[in-house]
């Protein structure tokens, strides 16, 4: 379990981002944190992965104290963050980086399996190496096998849906619900796309920097994803993000 207490972030000489969020995030749960865009979602994702430091605040992982904790060692503990947009590697092989998200060389049938739920075709894909010429779409679905691999307790994913194919949505899809059913990982999606809503245990909204309604799927989504969105409680002029567009 995930506690976040009192967590703000101010940049030095800049204006507040969080503004005092405490939340639960329990295990084996799929949580969304949804909202409008620049309501400080990503910085949270960040904070969670230890990317950014708070300003004040603490987050406890298992009753451990991790406010102070490095990407790396928050790692150690079971924490995974899969960006908005991957990273790409060059001179490594899909192989390569695969191999280093398991912890040990993978045997060929491993590298086959992971890349097929991911959508891949192993064939054509666990030699090439990671880099430009690879879509945005080909590269999210290998990070996702990677997170796979990495077998975090807690995986946070910012925006996933960010830059795909719908091909590569629908496997992204495919990889959540069958990841939601086994129980194996807490899963923490940053996400306005209504498909990954509606897949949700919880769904929390961040607004402005601080935590607005939260609950449970059932009573979320028809408040976030009513006809027409017109009950989205924070709707923006002209982005609805809680329909598709």
């Amino acid at each position: 379990m995930l506690e976040i207490k009192n967590l703000s972030f101010a940049p030095e000489g800049d204006k507040q981002i969080l503004k005092n969020i405490s939340l639960t995030i329990p295990d084996g749960k799929l949580v969304v944190l949804t909202g409008p865009n620049g309501g400080g979602k990503t910085t949270l994702a960040k904070m969670i992965a230890g990317i950014n430091m708070p300003t004040s605040g603490s987050l406890i992982l298992d009753g451990v104290d991790i406010t102070d904790k490095d990407p790396t060692e928050r790692a150690k503990l079971g924490i995974g963050y899969a960006f908005q947009q991957p990273v790409r590697f060059k001179g490594f092989t899909v192989r390569d980086i695969l191999n280093l998200a398991n912890g040990k060389p993978l045997t060929e049938d491993q590298l086959d399996e992971v890349l097929l739920k991911v959508g891949l075709e192993p064939k054509a894909y666990k030699d090439r190496d990671v880099d430009t010429k690879l879509s945005g779409g080909e590269i999210k679905r290998i990070e996702i096998a990677g997170v796979l691999l990495r077998k975090s307790k807690l995986t946070v994913f910012d925006e996933p849906e960010a830059g795909i194919d719908l091909w590569s949505f629908n496997s992204l899809i495919s990889v959540f619900e069958e990841l939601r059913e086994t129980r194996e990982v807490t899963l923490v999606i940053i996400s306005h796309q209504e498909r990954i809503l509606s897949i949700a245990d919880e769904i929390m909204l961040i607004q402005d920097g601080r935590l607005g309604m939260k609950g449970p799927r059932e009573i979320m989504y028809p408040l976030i994803c009513g006809d027409g969105c017109e009950s989205c409680p924070a709707m923006e002029e002209g982005d609805c993000y809680g329909r598709d567009n």
